[in-house]
């Protein structure tokens, strides 16, 4: 969301290397790592350091949630599921709350378990209403289970909530997000891309 990217990243790597000479068995110093390679989408990278976090203290939650979305991306789907229940357990509360649901429900999709990802999708819904992506999902799921009314609806809720415009086609979809690596984006394929084709996603 940044004007300015590289030069915003490279002010980061800075700050974070400070941190970590100044702290360097700091969960929070390694997880602010995670997040700038995140961001780089070096997600191998990442998971060393989220798993970093989480050896100098277990319980720490803003590792969990990006550790599992990194492990998706690597390949490691099954990981996710636990990774997002134990930061639900820890932080029930949490204003991520609806990311992490959110999380579950796209495991459950990707692996075409379309019943629990719509409960999961849909919690996500009700914990936050305003995240696309959310939306983008349920669309699919609908699509997936033939409700093709409420697919549609929810299309066109994540579009009037996207600010970059990334599902008005598969061919911005894909050109501004990431779907892992060539395993995950079978799943995709088989599964989100499908349901979304569904619901009415064009291609160009």
């Amino acid at each position: 969301m940044s004007v300015s990217v590289a030069a915003d990243i490279a002010y980061a790597e800075g700050l974070v290397r400070q941190a970590l000479e100044a702290a360097p068995r700091s969960p929070r110093a390694h997880s602010a790592k995670g997040q700038l390679l995140r961001v780089q989408r070096r997600y191998a990278e990442a998971i060393a350091e989220y798993e970093t976090a989480l050896a100098f203290n277990r319980n720490w939650v803003r590792a969990l949630g990006p550790l599992g979305q990194c492990k998706l991306f690597c390949g490691s789907i099954d990981e996710l599921i636990p990774l997002v229940e134990r930061a639900i357990r820890l932080s029930p509360r949490d204003p991520f709350i609806g990311v992490w649901y959110f999380r579950i429900g796209l495991a459950h999709l990707l692996q075409s378990r379309i019943q629990d990802a719509i409960v999961w999708l849909d919690k996500a819904r009700s914990a936050n209403p305003e995240l696309p992506y959310v939306h983008s999902g349920l669309a699919s799921a609908y699509a997936l289970r033939g409700e093709t009314e409420q697919s549609a609806i929810e299309l066109a809720e994540a579009r009037r909530l996207s600010f970059d415009g990334r599902y008005s086609s598969f061919a911005c979809l894909k050109a501004i997000a990431y779907f892992g690596v060539p395993k995950i984006r079978a799943l995709y394929e088989a599964t989100y891309f499908a349901g979304l084709r569904k619901a009415g996603m064009p291609e160009e």
